[in-house]
């Protein structure tokens, strides 16, 4: 077994190491678990998530163990980086990983949870939510700010930004952190970055009249790209869905 744990919780190794190995018998599952399992458990007066990874196919066993870092794995380092940057994300708190056999096998990644006020997808299903306009502005901020500090969070969709409503406005949180780069991004890179997130054109027109701004770049320009990924993102994820229900009819 391979793992890594927060600082401030060296102290509770052999608890936390307890936990993920009888994570089968433990907590409360958290959201829909259809291909990764989420529990939350009480601990030491706090409630963990505890993220189970599916374990990999045959090919990825030998890659995760040889070649590239686990997605358990990735996610705690990739949560302590954001930390130091200065972004939200849920406090990493530990990683493991399992051997089966001579590949790689079960991981599992602790982090505390949060109970957010709404995710980005109450604002691209709820139009009337109040201060729409507010949140979704300032959501841009924190994208370009992620931008900024030469994160790409790829997977920057619906469901994986916590916000939370605060006395001085809104805080946002990442979650689902495995998959990111840090490096420069071009304006290009940025706007297909964003690419998921509504297909709502009116959003759209919201969300890069904010950005033009803050990148100092005309609001046209902007929107046309951000509009053109975003519509090619939907235009692929609708064909994508037909084929899938194509392919089910036939058994």
């Amino acid at each position: 077994m391979d793992s890594d744990f927060n600082s401030n919780y060296e102290q509770h190794k052999t608890a936390l190491t307890a936990l993920v190995t009888s994570f089968e018998s433990i907590g409360t599952i958290f959201g829909d678990g259809d291909r990764n399992i989420i529990k939350t458990v009480n601990f030491e007066g706090k409630t963990l998530n505890i993220k189970s990874f599916k374990e990999p196919n045959f090919i990825n066993q030998i890659a995760y163990q040889y070649f590239r870092k686990s997605k358990a794995r990735r996610s705690f380092e990739y949560a302590t980086i954001l930390k130091e940057k200065e972004i939200g994300t849920p406090e990493p708190i530990a990683f493991f990983e399992f051997k089966n056999g001579f590949g790689f096998g079960k991981s599992f990644y602790i982090s505390l949870h949060q109970s957010p006020d709404l995710t980005y997808r109450e604002l691209v299903h709820e139009p009337d939510f109040p201060n729409h306009e507010e949140i979704l502005r300032a959501f841009t901020r924190f994208s370009f700010d992620l931008h900024e500090k030469r994160i790409e969070f790829q997977d920057h969709s619906p469901g994986n930004t916590l916000i939370f409503i605060t006395d001085s406005g809104y805080d946002f949180s990442l979650v689902d952190l495995n998959r990111m780069q840090f490096k420069t991004l071009s304006f290009k890179e940025r706007m297909y970055n964003l690419r998921r997130l509504t297909p709502k054109r009116e959003m759209i027109e919201i969300m890069s009249d904010e950005y033009a701004k803050l990148i100092k770049k005309s609001n046209t320009e902007v929107f046309e790209m951000m509009w053109n990924f975003t519509s090619e993102f939907q235009r692929k994820f609708h064909l994508k869905q037909k084929r899938k229900k194509k392919i089910k009819s036939l058994f």
